[in-house]
């Protein structure tokens, strides 16, 4: 694909008001990514000058996007003075001959889904969606596959309220009509705002092509509310599964399952219903089970639950996490943890059996400490195991032990509980029954 074709401007200045929240609309998650991630992902396949017109938390909006793109051009709007879509291309300089606008609240866009826009020579090309109830929307009034005109559905008359073809809101222009036609625009309406629109009477006035490009509502939703919000993921969740079982991965009812965009899958995977897989997570040849979460981790050759909690940083191979069991930032290779531990901070070897109730204590209030367990290593349940603390090969640690010593060296039987005793009749005295 030739990515010196067409430049991209994605509008994403605005505040968003209609999601109720206090962080910009563009930057509220989908999948693990902010929904602008996703725009700008998909715009580079296609184009190597894509600009993010900027203005509400304009720090944070390039702050959040710079952590994935390293050659982005940032361009402010002058809110104050020229709001509006019109507004946000007053001071865009794209490389390219066509440029192609896009909004910054639509997650779901794919390369694929812009491809239509590249191969359309007409002066301004215009999406379209085709509504069976095309209520509440202005109209795309169209002849001889060309745009006449828009017109407010408050302004329509009836044949014109028939019309099911609604502005989809995404254009695509040759870069010598917005040179021409942007510093034409006039804020004069009741919003006092500059209008992208209003380039389209302008140019037909002119005698300009203009071509409408009908696209789908999936792909080229908005996301205005929380709402839509949450459908966007459901549509970018269903993707993602979709993808990954055409790849031979195993889902147990596939819609409870939840999986991030960078997360990764190798060889027979399985997954049951409620897992969710966050991060860059990698899962090889691998069973998670019911309602478990895996972040940022690293599973191969292992199962996982139900009920476990790998936190990021964590690496399970050839290892057996039972329910209930929560690993951070660990490394366990060839390890049983049945059920009801905690391992943070911890490296443990092979053919170690870690009990119920097994607790590295890696926190101290101020530093955390690492727990680094042997082969072989037999952790009896009930546990603590207080960090720093080395415990070599061939350890046996009893039930109820607090280890806290510096080191256990090989072939030991480490043993820390207090000698049980016995108080005869002490139930029938401290109730007063026999």
């Amino acid at each position: 694909m030739n990515l010196d074709s067409i430049s991209i401007v994605i509008l994403a200045a605005g505040k968003g008001s209609r999601m109720k929240s206090n962080k910009a609309k563009v930057l509220h998650d989908i999948s693990g990514k902010p929904m602008l991630y996703h725009i700008i992902k998909a715009s580079k396949n296609i184009s190597n000058d894509v600009s993010v017109v900027i203005a509400h938390q304009k720090e944070k909006v390039k702050e959040s996007i710079e952590k994935y793109f390293d050659d982005i051009t940032f361009v402010e709007q002058d809110a104050e003075n020229f709001p509006g879509t019109g507004g946000a291309m007053k001071n865009v300089a794209p490389k390219n001959d066509k440029v192609l606008v896009l909004n910054g609240d639509m997650p779901l866009i794919t390369a694929e889904s812009l491809e239509g826009f590249l191969h359309n020579d007409a002066d301004i090309i215009m999406s379209i969606f085709d509504l069976k109830d095309p209520n509440g929307y202005g109209r795309v009034v169209i002849d001889n596959n060309q745009v006449q005109y828009i017109v407010e559905q408050k302004d329509a008359n009836q044949a014109e309220l028939n019309v099911t073809t609604v502005n989809a809101g995404i254009y695509a222009f040759k870069k010598d009509v917005l040179e021409k036609y942007i510093p034409l625009l006039s804020n004069d309406n009741a919003q006092k705002e500059y209008y992208l629109t209003d380039l389209i009477a302008m140019a037909k006035k002119d005698g300009l092509s203009i071509s409408p490009l009908l696209v789908d509502e999936e792909h080229f939703k908005g996301v205005n509310s929380k709402k839509d919000l949450a459908d966007s993921e459901a549509i970018m969740q269903d993707r993602i599964r979709t993808k990954w079982m055409n790849a031979g991965v195993s889902m147990q009812l596939p819609s409870t399952v939840y999986i991030e965009e960078d997360a990764t899958f190798e060889g027979e995977c399985h997954l049951e219903n409620g897992v969710r897989i966050t991060g860059n997570s990698q899962i090889i040849n691998s069973i998670i089970k019911a309602h478990s979460v895996i972040e940022d981790s690293i599973v191969k050759n292992s199962d996982v639950g139900p009920l476990a909690h790998l936190r990021p940083a964590s690496s399970v191979e050839d290892t057996h996490i039972g329910n209930f069991v929560e690993v951070k930032k660990a490394t366990l290779k060839g390890v049983k943890a049945g059920h009801l531990s905690y391992l943070g901070d911890a490296e443990i070897d092979e053919g170690t059996n870690i009990g119920a109730g097994t607790i590295t204590c890696n926190y101290d209030g101020l530093k955390k400490y690492k727990t680094k367990i042997g082969k072989n290593v037999f952790v009896g349940s009930d546990s603590q195991l207080v960090a720093p603390v080395t415990i070599k090969d061939d350890v046996m640690i009893a039930a109820g032990t607090t280890v806290t010593s510096g080191e256990v060296a090989s072939g030991n039987l480490v043993i820390s509980r207090t000698k049980m005793r016995l108080v005869k009749d002490f139930y029938y005295k401290f109730f007063g029954k026999k």
